[in-house]
């Protein structure tokens, strides 16, 4: 699994069929699914960014987690994170799990996330979204269980 990790001030997932989903300070998640994932490599994932220190304490310093914060959480799938553009110049998603796959381990994040986190939003899982952020920092963290 890769997950991109946005730490933000506020954060908003919209659609055209009008969901919405928002938060306030917190970690915006974009999450790919690849093909070798399983419930595992999603649990290794959470378990990562739940214990992540990456907000700042009162000397300045990034030494609190989520939780010392009262963080919020919005995870948005995004399959295009297995992006492979090692052939030309248009990517290949191959390495990307197929919908169902995918849309089931996102699920299964989405659950762990919301046993550690008071206020976990999703953005909809298939559809075109746009997303509005507010990127504290900027800090933002690139994570891959493959390399953990």
């Amino acid at each position: 699994m890769r997950a991109l990790i946005q730490r933000v001030t506020q954060a908003k997932v919209s659609t055209r069929d009008g969901f919405q989903s928002e938060i306030e300070k917190g970690y915006l998640i974009l999450l790919g699914v690849g093909e070798e994932d399983d419930e595992s490599s999603a649990a290794r994932l959470w378990n990562k960014i739940n214990k992540l220190r990456i907000f700042k304490d009162e000397a300045g310093k990034t030494n609190l987690d989520l939780a010392s914060v009262d963080g919020e959480v919005l995870i948005v799938s995004q399959f295009t994170l297995f992006a492979n553009t090692k052939k030309g110049n248009r990517p290949s998603f191959i390495g990307a799990a197929s919908p169902e796959k995918g849309e089931r381990l996102y699920e299964y994040f989405v659950e762990l996330a919301r046993r550690d986190v008071e206020v976990v939003q999703t953005g909809s899982f298939g559809a075109e979204m746009k997303i509005n952020l507010v990127n504290d920092g900027p800090f933002t963290l690139w994570l891959d269980t493959d390399q953990f």
